[in-house]
């Protein structure tokens, strides 16, 4: 995959933290270290064009050899960046190449910090910016190598002056600002300080007027300023724009990891994991008088379906009865695919009336659905389902039992889980605050499959109340929670 090094939209930034290959990737940071170095050898060819200017400012003859390396570096990082760069090649070490691309890098930023005075500007941008960008692309441990190497060689070469040691730097001082090699001793800071008050008693009165602006312009106090927002100010927006932009991919990335967490891949609907977790959600908020439904969803016959049209067919069935369900159903309800062939339908404050009602819409609108297989193959396909209520009543006297049951420490022995206070608060005051069974989903499940059965037994395509099993004494079925 070919590396543009012109333009790294939304989309392509994407691609390349996530899709690129490790060489892509490594070409990519080359490419930007080449930006950051041609702008380091074009304010070379600035002081060099203005020698006569800055001369009193900049040492050139130290320019000449820093220039060289500049361009030295910038060579072989085009090199890493181009189509003919080793670590295109599948039989080259590419992390041996990673290695010394970031070596070579840091061991040139460092040098260029030192020479340019040790700004602290400078400084800050390579190592925090140049190391999270390094950090998206390459191995992270050759980065987290380099830059502890920078901090300490940075550390190194602050120091050496109070040592005796005089490192080669640009800056260069004259009398009318600052004494002779000053600037070994002290930081960049107080040397700044002490430029400015020498400034200072060179103007009239300590003051700025027309006359001595163009004394300012080619002071050595302005060079060195502009030097270093120039070469830490662009670079420290570009990093900005990168992490901008990472921050974004995440947010897109971390959506669609819930939703392919969530959802059915076939269906689109919700899965089982996230439907139940949706249903003990729902169960926890309901308000005190409302009743809770649940169908339990079967196709029939879709065994033979497969076995008779393919599962392609058997796909297409699955996601044509989804949008059916979708379609009937308010938002309100939680749709989820339950398994295989099975759909689980929870239908918050709903009466069984109301329920029986909604279920009988779903089998119809099922049974209208028509499949085509060919030009001459056509068929239709029916589900069973079960349904059942709990109502407001049952409620109360299931988290009645449960908390005597909890108490006195014998029978079953219910988990109570911990109500949020927004829930609690949205029901009112007066609301018994304890909690349904852990279990509870399972068991209000387990009664809908009951009923769901019997739909079965009774010849399919039909649909069958726990609630109505259970008042005709129905022997097939045993109430919510019996001792």
């Amino acid at each position: 995959m070919a590396v543009s090094k012109f333009y790294l939209g939304y989309k392509q930034l994407s691609k390349a933290v996530f899709e690129w290959e490790a060489a892509d990737r490594t070409a990519l940071l080359a490419a930007f270290m080449v930006i950051e170095v041609f702008s380091h050898w074009l304010w070379c060819l600035f002081v060099w064009y203005r020698r006569d200017i800055y001369s009193n400012y900049v040492d050139i003859t130290l320019l000449y050899p820093l220039w060289i390396l500049v361009s030295m570096v910038g060579v072989f990082l085009l090199w890493m960046s181009s189509r003919f760069s080793p670590v295109r090649n599948a039989k080259s070490n590419l992390y041996t190449w990673q290695a010394i691309l970031i070596t070579i890098y840091s061991a040139y930023i460092t040098f260029v910090i030192t020479i340019l005075g040790h700004s602290s500007l400078v400084t800050g941008v390579s190592l925090v910016g140049g190391a999270m960008l390094g950090m998206m692309l390459i191995s992270r441990r050759y980065v987290w190598r380099a830059f502890v190497g920078q901090i300490i060689a940075i550390l190194a070469v602050t120091l050496f002056p109070y040592f005796g040691i005089t490192l080669p730097n640009l800056r260069q001082m004259i009398a009318t600002t600052l004494p002779p090699n000053i600037h070994s001793y002290v930081t960049y800071n107080e040397m700044v300080m002490m430029k400015d008050a020498t400034a200072a008693t060179v103007l009239p009165n300590g003051r700025l007027n027309w006359d001595s602006v163009n004394y300012l312009r080619q002071s050595s106090n302005l060079l060195w300023r502009s030097t270093h927002i120039y070469m830490s100010l662009p670079k420290a927006i570009f990093i900005i724009y990168m992490f901008r932009t990472l921050l974004v991919i995440l947010d897109d990335s971390r959506k669609e990891t819930l939703q392919h967490a969530n959802q059915d891949e076939l269906t689109q609907l919700k899965n089982r994991r996230y439907g139940l977790m949706q249903m003990k959600q729902a169960l926890v908020s309901i308000e005190p008088a409302q009743d809770f439904s649940v169908i339990l969803l079967d196709l029939d016959w879709f065994k033979d379906i497969n076995d008779s049209y393919g599962h392609d067919i058997g796909d297409r069935v699955l996601v044509t009865v989804a949008q059916a369900l979708l379609q009937c159903l308010t938002d309100d309800a939680i749709v989820s695919r339950y398994g295989g062939e099975e759909f689980l339908i929870v239908l918050p404050d709903t009466k069984h009336d109301s329920a029986m009602v909604i279920a009988e819409q779903l089998r119809l609108s099922i049974a209208d659905q028509t499949i085509v297989v060919d030009d001459n193959t056509t068929f239709n396909v029916t589900a069973s389902l079960g349904l059942y209520t709990l109502t407001h009543d049952e409620r109360h006297c299931i988290k009645h039992t449960c908390e005597k049951l909890s108490q006195t420490e014998s029978g079953y022995q219910f988990k109570k889980p911990q109500v949020s206070k927004s829930n609690s608060e949205r029901a009112g005051n007066n609301i018994d605050t304890t909690q349904l069974p852990q279990d509870i989903c399972q068991r209000l499940i387990c009664m809908a499959d009951k009923a769901l059965y019997n739909a079965k037994g009774l010849g399919r395509d039909k649909v069958v109340s726990a609630n109505e099993m259970l008042k005709a004494g129905d022997t097939k079925i045993e109430s919510l929670y019996s001792n």
